[in-house]
């Protein structure tokens, strides 16, 4: 996921900025109201981060032109306004979630994890499509035994699994595995290269032309036969079946 973080504490969005990236979010920083509805006109963004207190414009007045231009994109607001009349005037200008700080990351993160299951197909931070189990929330990946493929609806349910119970656990570099996290969570939908690059690189970072192409290469190595498909001129797809979890 990609997210724009609208804040102007850079001690604050520094912090933040780190640490999403270190739970595998993609994130790119502004410090101005009006230069994030600039970028917010090319449709690049996943999500918003936005707090209220921005040196030229209120947050709120960002968030109602987003709103103005019809753009459904997910917004958070992240704010020292902690009033129930800030909040209930935040949600009500069409924020789709609101945290006051100071705030606990965790509790971020797991926000953002029901707005990542809102924009694509899982219902659960554990996704298991076929043999495969996605962790979102620990990020780590399982290959089921054949034997526990029909046996998965009960072990997800009670979180059982892992490497404990006889799931082997295969290991990706962080990038493999946002680029595997995009697809599951997008299950039955085609995403194009570009889409996943979007997934992958901030602003600023260097993106090599068959980047995806080459982590494709490698998470194929590793997962069951055809589980990742190509549809040639288009991207990439997992297919979900009927009966598979997620």
């Amino acid at each position: 996921m990609r997210i724009l973080l609208v804040e102007d504490d850079q001690g604050l969005a520094e912090a933040l900025q780190q640490s999403l990236v270190r739970e595998g979010f993609v994130v790119d920083h502004l410090s101005r109201g009006k230069l994030a509805l600039t970028a917010l006109a090319v449709p690049s963004h996943d999500m918003v981060i936005l707090d209220l207190g921005l040196p030229d414009i209120d947050g709120l007045l960002v968030l109602k032109e987003i709103r103005s231009k019809k753009n459904d994109l997910p917004v958070i607001i992240l704010t020292a306004r902690d009033s129930i009349d800030s909040k209930v005037k935040g949600l009500d200008y069409g924020a789709d979630d609101y945290l006051a700080k100071p705030f606990d990351m965790q509790e971020l993160l797991a926000r953002l994890r029901v707005i990542e299951r809102r924009l694509g197909t899982a219902s659960s931070s554990m996704i298991t499509i076929d043999r495969v189990s996605l962790d979102t929330k620990a990020h780590k990946v399982y290959l089921l035994q054949c034997n526990q493929v029909n046996n998965k609806k009960n072990s997800e349910q009670e979180g059982k699994i892992d490497a404990q119970n006889g799931a082997s656990e295969v290991h990706f570099s962080k990038k493999e595995f946002m680029v595997l996290k995009a697809l599951m969570e997008n299950a039955g939908r085609i995403q194009s290269r570009e889409q996943i690059e979007s997934k992958l690189y901030q602003w600023g970072e260097e993106v090599l032309s068959n980047a995806v192409e080459v982590h494709i290469h490698k998470l194929r190595k590793n997962l069951p036969n055809k589980f990742i498909q190509n549809v040639r001129g288009v991207g990439y797809i997992i297919n979900q079946p009927q009966d598979s979890l997620s």
